[in-house]
């Protein structure tokens, strides 16, 4: 059993936990950083919008961008915003955690002073950060998918033409018009390789995988695209939807959340990890008692995550031929409206003014069930 001390202790060592342990340690804190497999290299394939992700991230961690994504809901729309992916092996280098004490262990107990691993360490610092991902527990909202890597030559035609595409709700999966739906994401991963996946934005229960993979190799065939059978295979399972803040341990004398376990996590989207980079510096500086309107920071961070919530909500209510209405009305918005509500995460006015900007431009129906939505608990069954 061993003590250890440090200005910050960061437990996970995902994207969040890195990027945050990263720039702890170039900024002169004294980090430990705690996880079981802290030497695991990264699989998974993380996207972003260009404007999301901060100055210092260098270039070489942006493996292919797509200047004007589309989305197909009624008919093709193009996004005019900048879409990357990264370099998931160079990001996880660029990262560089050589300064920052790294301990391979389980945490059984975050506090927002001390962390207990289950061989009997503890770890005391000044600033503790539970950066551990979301929980994987089938009680709560989750995104599912699955994709398929193709020959960049062979895919590309998928796009018809489109730089990427962000989601593309054409019903030639093979899905019955009552089920669930699901979209095709179609994007470079880098110049000699595509990803193409079928994707259930949010489901309680979420599609099953099984399901994913008959609805793309069916949207394939369709589109005259026969895999070969040798394709890499990406599965995607985690939870959106926020758990009880108790179950976290939040609040008054527990961690500070960060990452996908925080409100950095778009619960309508999934999406995290630049989020999260971006964000990095700002608690950096918050440890470094530099954060002067740091008190104003959680009303509007709070206020955004409500009604992000609300847009999950609104997500799992929506019966099957709406959703593709409902993507229809939110990607006919100014792309600014757009870029406050998906990127915003302290965006308050712009959040909410989306919203209700996109309102009166649904159907009835889709109307109706949000009313509802609003009136409905998040967590009811």
């Amino acid at each position: 059993m061993s003590k250890l001390s440090a200005d910050v202790a960061v437990v996970g060592l995902g994207p969040a936990g890195r990027a945050l342990a990263h720039r702890c340690a170039a900024a002169g804190l004294d980090v430990v950083a705690l996880d079981p497999h802290p030497m695991r290299t990264w699989t998974p394939t993380y996207a972003a919008w260009a404007d999301e992700l901060p100055s210092w991230l260098p270039e070489s961690t942006i493996a292919s961008r797509a200047a004007e994504p589309a989305v197909w809901t009624d008919r093709r729309r193009i996004i005019d915003r900048m879409y990357c992916v990264l370099d998931t092996r160079a990001l996880q280098t660029a990262l560089t955690i050589d300064q920052v004490r790294v301990l391979a262990g389980t945490a059984i107990d975050v506090t927002g002073s001390r962390v207990t691993t289950a061989d009997g360490t503890t770890l005391d610092a000044g600033h503790v950060v539970d950066a551990r991902g979301t929980l994987d527990s089938r009680d709560l909202a989750q995104q599912t998918a699955y994709g398929l890597v193709f020959e960049r030559r062979r895919g590309e035609p998928i796009l018809e033409g489109s730089d990427a595409w962000f989601m593309d709700w054409r019903n030639d999966n093979g899905a019955h018009p009552d089920e669930a739906p699901s979209f095709l994401y179609a994007v470079a991963l880098d110049e000699d390789r595509i990803l193409l996946e079928e994707t259930c934005l949010v489901g309680r229960p979420a599609l099953d995988l099984a399901v994913l993979r008959t609805r793309l190799l069916h949207r394939l065939t369709h589109r005259n695209l026969q895999p070969t059978g040798n394709e890499d295979v990406e599965r995607v399972r985690f939870s959106v939807e926020p758990p009880p803040r108790s179950r976290l341990r939040a609040g008054r004398g527990g961690p500070v959340l960060f990452g996908s376990r925080s409100n950095l996590m778009h619960p309508a989207t999934g999406y995290s990890v630049a989020a999260s980079l971006a964000s990095a510096d700002q608690l950096v500086e918050r440890f470094r008692g530099g954060a002067r309107s740091r008190r104003r920071y959680p009303v509007r961070l709070w206020t955004v995550q409500k009604l992000r919530n609300l847009g999950l909500r609104t997500a799992l209510n929506l019966q099957p031929e709406m959703v593709p209405q409902f993507f229809s009305s939110f990607f006919s918005l100014p792309v600014e409206l757009q870029r406050s509500y998906l990127s915003g995460h302290d965006d308050a006015v712009g959040t909410m003014t989306a919203m209700l900007k996109m309102f009166p431009t649904l159907s009835p129906s889709a109307r109706i069930a949000i009313a509802r939505t609003v009136a409905r608990p998040l967590h009811s069954r």
